[in-house]
């Protein structure tokens, strides 16, 4: 499953697991998009199952979770893709409504659907979960006026490590994060007007690097692929 699969990172994910082999469910706001994904996806001689929803509709993610376990018992692969800009303003100028929807898409969205997909990721004999972070959740201080995605992104990195720590010694499940670094994007032209966007590695670039994470082989949990410099990563030591 892809959040977000209607285009850029997210389509991009979608088509290189079709090319694995991998039934995928696509989820985006968009139909026509994911119709054309589908297109995609099926000239890979894969398949796809499409879900249009905003995925803030959090109920429906309930409903979603419960579709997948009562259709195949099961959850392979889960990839936490979609995401909010919000606004590039000072955090004292940012609109309420603009932080929440950053907050929800970017946070509350994948947590809502941790608690959804939790019992199939289980059930897998490998489930294997992927979350699509940004630098600037630990470098905030780098890229001011950012507030609302570096928040909502540093949540989302304590989110996934959570979930990582909680299903290392009780399940098969584990759990990466992967910061893709400046990509063309429509989210990165948005938030650099005045980058060349010719100048940026492409989410096809990105995406055959994450497949690696995504298969039963791969055993490490909780860590950070930094795609910038193609590295694993691990978070700092806990203080005692």
């Amino acid at each position: 499953m892809v959040t977000g699969a209607s285009r850029g990172i997210g389509h991009a994910i979608a088509l290189e697991l079709a090319r694995a082999g991998a039934h995928v469910i696509a989820l985006a706001r968009t139909q026509g998009a994911l119709e054309e994904l589908d297109d995609a996806i099926r000239a890979e001689r894969s398949e796809a199952t499409l879900v249009p929803c905003d995925i803030t509709d959090f109920e429906a993610l309930d409903r979603l979770g419960a579709a997948i376990y009562d259709r195949w018992k099961k959850l392979d692969i889960f990839v936490g893709n979609a995401g909010d800009l919000g606004a590039v303003t000072p955090l004292a100028h940012l609109d309420p409504k603009t932080w929440d929807q950053a907050i929800a898409v970017n946070l509350t969205a994948n947590w809502r659907l941790i608690r959804a997909l939790d019992a199939p990721l289980r059930a897998a004999e490998a489930g294997r979960v992927l979350f699509i972070t940004s630098g600037v959740a630990h470098l905030a201080e780098y890229r001011p006026y950012w507030g609302a995605y570096a928040v909502s992104k540093a949540g989302l990195d304590a989110l996934a490590r959570t979930y990582a720590a909680e299903t290392a010694t009780t399940s098969n499940v584990r759990v990466m994060l992967a910061n893709p670094g400046p990509l063309r994007t429509r989210m990165r032209a948005k938030a650099m007007p005045g980058e060349d966007p010719l100048s940026l590695k492409t989410p096809a670039d990105f995406a055959p690097k994450l497949i690696q994470f995504l298969v039963p082989s791969w055993t490490q949990t909780g860590k950070l692929y930094d795609f910038p410099s193609d590295r694993v990563l691990s978070f700092g030591a806990p203080r005692t």
